[in-house]
């Protein structure tokens, strides 16, 4: 019998090795150390996934851990706009070196390497995978507690790509109150469980608007169904999530890291 020279590709011989699943997982930097990493998702965009990547983030830096971001949203990156990042990253031999904001949080983003922040990205599908991959295996993270993945929408080549390249621990899905939406939500949800990723949370944002005079909840898109839809999904973590043109107004500012995170803290908690 012939010496295995592990490469199957020229080998006939049905062994074990063989037969094994293939990994897709990229090698993370040498130099950096990552803890959880959480994809946050939804099947359509327009849901406010950004903003609710940020709110996590901002909770669990409150909460005393190292957190980072990685924007994977390569041709509609808003993370930088919410933080008020503006620094670019640097390199030196270890690889990319990524900016942090005032308050520790790092962040990568395509828009942090572009000459212009309004410059398009007019690229197609199999070099924003690659960015993506390398935002994971060429920059330098450090010591991280939580990475938070803003996931571009739908489940097209991008969201495909971060599930089978990096080590998720965990999927937050992102909806709306639209009946239409729930759709979206299964669609996620579904292609959650072919990778073999546990979805950890639910987050129907713009559930309601609280009128400051008398503080009734009002349903401006629609009754909530955020309970059932995470009871239809066996998703014990859910939480629905105030129209709030505050924090809107915050992130278009790039001060997200100063609001009230209380909405959402008991839910960040427990990722």
């Amino acid at each position: 019998m012939s010496e295995c020279t592990h490469d199957c590709s020229s080998c006939g011989i049905d062994c074990e090795s063989r037969n094994e699943p293939m990994s897709f997982l990229e090698k993370l930097n040498e130099h950096s150390k990552v803890g959880k990493v959480i994809a946050v998702m939804s099947g359509k965009g327009g849901v406010g996934k950004s903003m609710v990547t940020s709110l996590l983030a901002v909770a669990a830096a409150k909460a005393g851990k190292k957190v980072a971001v990685l924007d994977a949203d390569i041709t509609g990156p808003s993370i930088p706009m919410s933080f008020g990042m503006h620094k670019r990253p640097t390199a030196d031999e270890r690889g990319i070196i990524v900016p942090e904001t005032e308050k520790g949080t790092k962040i990568m983003s395509i828009n942090l390497l572009l000459e212009n922040e309004t410059d398009p990205v007019v690229w197609r599908g199999p070099i924003l995978a690659g960015t993506v991959k390398q935002f994971w295996t060429d920059v330098v993270w450090g010591d991280v507690d939580y990475m938070f993945v803003d996931m571009p929408p739908g489940t097209g080549d991008v969201p495909l790509t971060v599930l089978q390249s990096l080590p998720i621990d965990g999927i937050v899905v992102v909806t709306t109150p639209q009946q239409l939406v729930s759709m979206i939500v299964e669609k996620a949800v579904n292609m959650a469980k072919m990778m073999n990723i546990p979805v950890v949370g639910l987050v129907e944002n713009m559930s309601y608007y609280e009128c400051p005079c008398c503080g009734q909840k009002l349903p401006v898109f629609g009754d909530s169904h955020v309970e059932e839809e995470a009871a239809r999904y066996g998703i014990e973590n859910f939480v629905g999530l105030p129209i709030n043109p505050r924090l809107a107004a915050a992130c278009d500012h790039g001060m997200v890291e100063d609001q009230d995170v209380s909405a959402i803290w008991d839910f960040a908690q427990k990722l």
